[in-house]
């Protein structure tokens, strides 16, 4: 008989196979499944996730995490029905499982979580997956290898699973390698490292303070941390220290905080003392023999502020002037030295010119007496008035401050000015035993009147014929009417007022010449 190629496929061998199926199949269900499950699964409880609170208690219903065959859904795709917070994290970069995502699309959940390994197993399992520890939020650059040289594992700080770290873990490793350096530090920052280390040691012991702003020199740089840090608990706190002086060196002010916070005006980094203060920053500026005082001369008890900078509050042992120039001491004294003194008399109601400029000033004021000093010349100058107060004491209208002698006066500024042949006299010609006051301006007090006059000029004035450019000859300037008569106008030329007025002139009379009235010899009558 001649074989088929593909003998198996005939009517018997068909039949065969399908009930070799069938029996296994039978067999399985009634197994329970146990020919196709490679283990039991995860029946830790956990929070409720698609109506179940553990993998265990998917048992029986594969399709729950298997897609069936003919399915195009992929077991990941069944994980994240229930675990629907990874799904978002997927879809987030910033995220753990996002970051895997994007980093290993090749990754699946059974690479990191393996189940049917036993109801006790762990679902996670990282030790056959590359996963950079960054994602977790804490990097292992600084935790290649052990105190002993031997690499780091996993379980070497996770000892009671992936998902949970005890930080003793830390302070038992750290111990070993720092035994003298831990006690300190734990006392100073508490024992929760991952609140200021990042595992790359950003703020370990390779640490530059010479990277942030407030740089460590002199005996900052010598200073431990924890003297500044003080009551640290967090990289916060660590970043918002005060960097004010007082902050730590309150308790070194012996100013009380009289010159506020700023230490660095006066104490640097090299020492707290000695110390420089430069008082040209204050609002009193010391210059001259100031500079050299000692503190303690001008602040008693450490007192710094509030100081009165008059300078009577330093000097009122040195005023031999009893206040009676108030307490602006700096008019007449410098910084340079109490003494010798300058006094600008020009900025007082009595400038001191001529004469007075050289004068020592007890000649003006006897006793120290500075105030209330009368500024009238004859409070000074009656001893030499030879005018015996006649003229009053304004001394000035006829003296000057260049000298007392000689003296000037201006007699246009009396009732009597001086013109004329008056002008070149001598006082004594018309004030007689210095007597300058009461005297009459009458012409005849001085020029009495000449016998030929004998009382022809009475009810008359010198100052009608005379003038003071001299006393003769004289110009007799009274209208005089020309005499009249029948012949006409004659002249009167060269008759002398005693050829009329025989008696005064309010007389007059003509018959003295003309005897009769012809004209021929000149009469005229009266």
């Amino acid at each position: 008989m001649e074989r088929k190629p593909f003998g198996c496929l005939t009517v018997p061998g068909l039949v065969t196979a399908l009930l070799t199926v069938l029996v296994v199949v039978v067999v399985g269900l009634a197994r329970g499944g146990v020919l196709f499950n490679p283990g039991p699964l995860n029946a830790q409880p956990g929070a409720i996730l698609g109506s179940v609170t553990s993998h265990a208690e998917l048992s029986g219903r594969c399709w729950s995490c298997h897609a069936y065959f003919w399915q195009s859904a992929t077991m990941a795709d069944r994980c994240v029905l229930c675990h629907t917070d990874v799904a978002a994290q997927l879809q987030d970069p910033s995220t753990l499982h996002g970051d895997q995502q994007k980093k290993n699309p090749s990754m699946t959940c059974r690479t990191c979580h393996p189940d049917h390994r036993g109801p006790d197993a762990s679902l996670i399992d990282l030790s056959k997956v590359d996963i950079s520890h960054d994602a977790f939020g804490y990097a292992l650059t600084a935790h290649q290898l052990q105190a002993d040289g031997s690499p780091f594992a996993c379980n070497t700080c996770h000892v009671n699973g992936y998902t949970t770290f005890d930080q003793t873990v830390c302070t038992a490793c750290h111990q070993q390698i720092k035994a003298d350096f831990m006690p300190p530090h734990l006392q100073a920052y508490g024992d929760n490292c991952l609140a200021c280390h990042d595992g790359i040691d950003t703020y370990g012991h390779t640490f530059s303070h010479a990277n942030v702003a407030f740089q460590l020199t002199g005996k900052h740089a010598q200073a431990a941390c924890y003297g500044c840090h003080t009551g640290a608990r967090s990289l916060a706190d660590l970043k918002t220290t005060s960097q004010d002086c007082s902050s730590c060196h309150a308790k070194d002010d012996p100013h009380n905080g009289q010159f506020g916070t700023g230490c660095g005006s006066c104490h640097t980094t090299d020492g707290w003392l000695p110390a420089t203060f430069d008082h040209s920053l204050t609002r009193f500026p010391l210059t001259g023999a100031h500079t050299s005082l000692d503190c303690t001369q001008c602040h008693p008890n450490a007192v710094f502020t509030a100081i009165d900078t008059a300078c009577v509050s330093c000097h009122a042992k040195d005023d031999h002037h009893n206040g009676q120039f108030g307490t602006d001491c700096g008019m007449c004294h410098t910084t340079t030295a109490w003494l010798p003194a300058t006094f600008d008399h020009s900025l007082t109601q009595f400038p001191l010119t001529g004469a007075h400029a050289s004068l020592d000033c007890a000649q003006c004021h006897p006793g120290a007496v500075f105030t209330a000093i009368a500024t009238t010349c004859v409070s000074c100058h009656a001893k030499d008035d030879h005018h015996n107060g006649q003229f009053g004491t304004d001394c000035g209208a006829c003296h000057s401050t260049t000298a007392w002698l000689p003296a000037t006066f201006d007699h246009s500024r009396t009732r009597f000015p001086l013109t004329g042949a008056h002008a070149g006299l001598d006082c004594s010609r018309c004030h007689a035993n210095q007597v300058f006051t009461g005297l009459s301006t009458v012409c005849s007090s001085c020029h009495p009147e000449p016998s030929f006059h004998a009382g022809l000029f009475a009810g008359m004035t010198c100052d009608q014929c005379h003038n003071t450019s001299s006393w003769s000859p004289a110009t007799f300037n009274l209208a005089h009417p020309n005499v009249c008569g029948e012949g006409g106008c004659v002249n009167h030329e060269g008759a002398t007022c005693r050829d009329c007025h025989t008696a005064n002139l309010s007389t007059s009379t003509c018959l003295k010449c003309h005897t009769s009235n012809n004209p021929v010899d000149g009469g005229g009558g009266d």
